[in-house]
């Protein structure tokens, strides 16, 4: 194999290309450690080495990192290592190296994420925040099927309504019109929207 180009990444780490082809970043004092230089030939056990020991180690270790600093979907691990210049057969490595201690569980993720937002936002918008961060279709309607109630979405209406600081009971009809425009527009059903707000003052 030749090392076919080395362009900088960053201040201290270089991309290696390797017959043409983007192989891994390494730090520039581990390019002097292998001997890698443009041009140069390096053969398939050290190839395979620098793969094992030093960027699926390094790999493994930031992935760890970025689950200790927040929980996250699978999804979102691989992005992030993606964009840390990991391949793709590293970044499949490194996600069952945390799944095999169980760091990762998009089915536990989604429950919490439901669970902490259930009070304050539309079962619709949860729905579209969980998509946006890599939740399957299915994953999502298994949690919504245990942990949703339609009492949740009402209590999440009433939320809001107290945060606008605006009493149904005797709020205008433009004051009611905005109301109803800003539930509809946080996902909620007009029908529920209308539910609550009729029996406003006996739930409040």
């Amino acid at each position: 194999m030749r090392v076919t180009a080395l362009e900088p990444f960053g201040k201290a780490k270089c991309k290696v290309e390797m017959d043409g082809q983007f192989a891994f970043v390494l730090y520039k004092g581990e390019l002097s450690r292998f001997g890698i230089s443009e041009g140069k030939e390096l053969s398939e056990e050290a190839y395979a080495r620098i793969k094992k020991d030093v960027i699926l180690k390094r790999a493994k270790l930031r992935a760890m990192h970025l689950l200790t600093a927040m929980a996250r979907t699978e999804s979102g691990l691989r992005e992030k290592l993606r964009q840390g210049m990991y391949t793709e057969d590293v970044v499949d490595q490194a996600i069952a190296y945390v799944k095999s201690f169980g760091y990762i569980d998009d089915y536990k993720y989604a429950e919490q994420f439901v669970q902490s937002r259930k009070s304050s936002k539309s079962g619709r918008e949860i729905r579209m925040l969980l998509r946006s961060k890599g939740v399957s279709q299915e994953m999502i309607d298994r949690v919504f099927a245990d942990v949703w109630t339609d009492e949740g979405e009402a209590e999440a209406i009433r939320t809001l309504i107290r945060k606008r600081h605006v009493d149904p009971c005797t709020a205008t009809e433009q004051e009611l019109r905005k109301l109803y425009g800003y539930l509809a527009r946080k996902g909620f059903h007009y029908e529920d929207i209308s539910h609550v707000i009729q029996n406003y003052e006996q739930n409040a």
